[in-house]
């Protein structure tokens, strides 16, 4: 695998950076229980394998993305020979010291290859000179991939919002707390 090199996006990144397929396939789900007992209400999450594989639209228009990129605080470049092959889009919210990682996508022929967990290892570097103490991380329920990996680098389960992205699928939010 040649080396990955991250830097900050510039102008001529965003059409490579649209380009790619943001979509994803999946074999498992995280599926949500509710239950409202006499006042308690229960929400579980378990992991549910699929009978088969799917295929998963990301939930916002990759047309779109460039405007919301400009509201973003920061977005990084995995570069490979010098091409951008995937992105990690960052929100900060400096009340709660915290970064949200909104958007992360590499180029289909080169996932499962470590370059996600390296722009989130960036990202990690990035919030904490940025006077953050936490990274969220902002995943559909079918992102069974992006779950994992997340799981990997130490996050955990820290929340889920209902009815979240532009095509109504429940966020599951995953945090890790930073040095």
């Amino acid at each position: 695998m040649p080396e990955i090199e991250i830097r900050p996006a510039i102008a001529t990144d965003i059409p490579t950076l649209i380009s790619l397929e943001h979509g994803y396939s999946s074999d498992h789900v995280w599926q949500m229980d509710y239950k409202d007992e006499g006042g308690t209400i229960k929400v579980t999450f378990r992991e549910v394998r699929l009978p088969r594989s799917v295929q998963v639209r990301y939930p916002q228009n990759p047309q779109s993305l460039a405007d919301n990129w400009s509201a973003r605080d920061g977005l990084l470049v995995a570069l490979i020979d010098g091409e951008p092959v995937g992105y990690i889009s960052l929100a900060q919210n400096p009340q709660l010291k915290a970064t949200r990682i909104t958007d992360l996508a590499i180029t289909r022929r080169l996932r499962r290859q470590k370059i996600g967990s390296a722009l989130v290892l960036a990202a990690q570097d990035w919030a904490s000179k940025h006077n953050s103490r936490r990274l969220i991380l902002e995943l559909q329920p079918k992102n069974h991939p992006a779950i994992q990996m997340a799981k990997k680098l130490g996050f955990e389960l820290c929340g889920y919002n209902d009815h979240y992205f532009a095509n109504h699928d429940i966020a599951l939010f995953f945090s890790k707390w930073l040095k």
